[in-house]
């Protein structure tokens, strides 16, 4: 750990960028703190890589200074033990998006934490599983039972909690997307649930009703 930045400086600096407003606003979306993101990614750039004070702020249980030790760990000091604990703590849907993003993803243990999750009864746990899946159908789609997967979908996104059925309906989303054979049963499958088919999406933003979805980025894509 730097002699600069410690646990007290660093949720000193964190008070000093916190913003009423911007609080109200994420308090909103379920994320219970008030610091501009952009200015909390610079502290981070500025601290560096430091994984013991990185577990030291993740220690605070505070929102802003958790999502600062996401940004400065070294995921592959992190063992699968406390990643897998770290995650069952962050309930906080920003601090389970980042720990998913930038810590889980570029780790050793992230295949095994992926099977583990995928059958998890805590569904938010489970989410990430899920998340993890939509990496690999993009990104390493070999070994994976692809059909398997929409036959899991279809069964149960429909009754899933809000969080699990919204990332098991990204799955389906990219599978349709990036797998052309299975394309036509994704869209179908999306069609019948009906899944998100009401979601609100301001203009110009595309819906994440899956064959909306799927229809607009294979036309992007083909440009």
């Amino acid at each position: 750990m730097s002699e600069e930045h410690t646990v007290g400086t660093v949720l000193a600096r964190l008070a000093e960028l916190e913003d009423p407003k911007i609080r109200a606003v994420n308090e909103a979306h379920g994320d219970d703190h008030g610091v501009n993101l952009t200015r909390l990614r610079a502290l981070a750039k500025e601290i560096k890589a430091d994984q013991p004070l990185a577990r030291e702020l993740w220690a605070t249980g505070d929102t802003a200074a958790r999502l600062v030790a996401i940004l400065i760990c070294r995921p592959r000091e992190v063992s699968e033990e406390e990643l897998d604990a770290m995650l069952r703590e962050a309930r906080v849907p920003k601090v389970h998006d980042w720990l998913v993003g930038y810590a889980v993803k570029k780790s050793p243990h992230s295949e095994a934490l992926r099977l583990a999750w995928l059958e998890d009864p805590d569904p938010v746990v489970a989410s990430a599983g899920w998340a993890l899946t939509t990496d690999r159908v993009v990104k390493k789609p070999d070994g994976l039972d692809l059909p398997g997967l929409l036959d899991t979908i279809e069964a149960e996104m429909q009754d899933a909690p809000d969080r699990l059925q919204w990332a098991m309906n990204w799955t389906l989303t990219q599978i349709g997307i990036v797998h052309e054979p299975l394309r036509a049963r994704a869209m179908d499958i999306g069609e019948r649930l009906g899944v998100l088919r009401e979601y609100p999406t301001p203009p110009g933003c595309t819906s994440p009703f899956a064959p909306i979805a799927i229809a607009e980025m294979v036309k992007r894509q083909q440009g």
